[in-house]
């Protein structure tokens, strides 16, 4: 079976689309961390996203007056405020990659079509980076929770990572792979 032109791009289209599709969705859901609390006598369930927090039936926003924490809570503000401009950036940036390998694959040119993988190859840098930091977030405000509440308080509460985050994986993988067709679009294209 000959692998053609018209279905990598083809198939680097539809990998793209899936790609917005997974970080659009991801994005705008509230399920990257879950937490089930089972202390004594209470028992809760948390789920926190980008923007919102979840905790039972109150809604906590991320838009905080900051005058009042201390400098690890500045720290950890500071790492969420760069999540929740990375990943929408990465978003934006696949809109204009997405244009961009439109137009490259339909003049067939193989600088274009090398231009566009780039671009798409460094916006997946930026969804990498977005989800590295959240992981990376999410476990110093964890420590952090748990210095100041105790090892044995919150010995029986249980935390995750949601779908969300996983939506955010497979958009990463997806660039990715976006990226690599139009490297092999523009192979098979040749020099112009």
């Amino acid at each position: 079976m000959k692998i053609t032109y018209g279905s990598v791009v083809v198939s680097a289209g539809f990998a793209g689309i899936l790609s917005f599709g997974f970080l659009a969705l991801a994005i705008g859901t509230e399920y990257w961390y879950i937490i089930d609390d089972n202390r004594f006598n209470y028992t809760e369930d948390s789920h926190s996203g980008l923007w919102r927090t979840h905790e039972g039936e109150t809604v906590y926003s991320f838009t905080a007056d900051t005058g009042s924490y201390s400098d690890l809570e500045n720290y950890l503000y500071s790492m969420h405020t760069v999540i929740a401009v990375l990943l929408p950036l990465s978003l934006v940036m696949l809109v204009f990659g997405g244009i961009c390998g439109l137009v490259s694959s339909l003049a067939r040119s193989s600088s274009l079509l090398l231009g566009t993988a780039s671009y798409i190859l460094i916006s997946s840098l930026l969804t990498l980076s977005g989800v590295c930091l959240y992981i990376s977030y999410s476990q110093q405000a964890w420590q952090e929770t748990e210095r100041r509440m105790g090892e044995e308080q919150m010995a029986r509460v249980y935390t995750s990572f949601g779908w969300s985050l996983g939506m955010a994986w497979l958009s990463f993988i997806l660039e990715v792979l976006t990226g690599l067709l139009l490297f092999l679009a523009s192979r098979m294209v040749g020099p112009h």
